[in-house]
């Protein structure tokens, strides 16, 4: 018996056994943040090079991270 409905979207346990995880995570995206930001000032400085691209990518990928972690979680703890 689900708590919030029919569709079984509420999962509180999974939201709790998230949290430390989703606080490492957003300790990676802070980094991130800082990658993205040095990697978008390289770019500007030197369009031609290709692995500045990369590491964009890399830093915003940290920066999504504490939500993707939050959302497994409550996925894989049934209700």
């Amino acid at each position: 018996m689900c708590c919030c409905g029919d569709d079984c979207q509420c999962r509180p346990l999974g939201f709790l056994l998230g949290l430390p995880f989703a606080f490492v995570s957003l300790l990676l995206s802070l980094v991130g943040v800082v990658i993205w930001i040095v990697g978008i000032t390289l770019s500007c400085l030197c369009p031609c090079c290709l692995c500045v691209t990369v590491i964009v990518e890399l830093a915003l990928a940290l920066i999504k991270a504490p939500f993707s972690v939050m959302k497994w979680f409550t996925e894989k703890i049934p209700c």
